[in-house]
């Protein structure tokens, strides 16, 4: 059977270690898929040159080896462009040319991802954090969720309920991305909290 790990990460440099964790052991780009409004750790998606629109991928802006190496620009309604590769950029792709409901909560369920964490997880990148996922057999489920906890992960249940407290109810694909002053806030109120 196949099971779906998430983590989700304040910092791209986080999610990008993690990545690489993942690859050297043995994790595929196939069973691997990274999702950021950041292209590095100061500067956002929307800022990239060649961003794309609709549901066309955008430049590679990722350097490096294996998924890092593939990351392109997609945008996505009510986030923004967005940094992504691996399996849920290509559905994400689709997403925007309207093959799947609901963006990226559309692709995360259809990814294994309960509807409740993917509102928060889209709404978590809105705000500028970085999200990795793994899709893998059973017998590797443990081993992928030890190397992502590895890399200080949010804890999500208390960030949905940060939100919760501060009046949010579930994503909302009308809202915009923020921009990196409101992420910058945001990261700096989650430090003192």
């Amino acid at each position: 059977m196949t099971r779906t790990v998430s983590r989700l990460y304040d910092s791209y440099g986080q999610a990008q270690r993690a990545v690489e964790a993942l690859e050297q052991a043995g994790f595929s780009s196939s069973e691997v898929s990274l999702i950021s409004r950041y292209r590095d750790d100061n500067t956002l998606a929307d800022d990239a040159s060649g961003t794309a629109t609709g549901a066309t991928a955008g430049a590679v802006v990722g350097g490096g080896t294996g998924l890092l190496a593939a990351l392109g620009v997609i945008a996505i309604p009510g986030i923004g462009p967005l940094v992504a590769a691996g399996v849920l950029a290509t559905t994400l792709v689709g997403a925007a040319g309207g093959s799947v409901i609901g963006g990226l909560i559309g692709a995360l369920t259809d990814y294994g991802v309960s509807e409740e964490d993917a509102h928060v997880y889209s709404e978590a990148v809105r705000r500028g954090s970085s999200l990795v996922t793994v899709r893998t057999d059973d017998d590797r489920a443990a081993k992928a969720d030890a190397i992502l906890n590895a890399h200080t992960p949010v804890d999500v249940a208390q960030r949905r309920q940060a939100y919760t407290k501060a009046g949010w109810s579930k994503y909302d694909p009308a809202s915009k991305g923020y921009t990196a002053d409101e992420i910058r806030k945001e990261r700096e109120r989650y430090l003192r909290g």
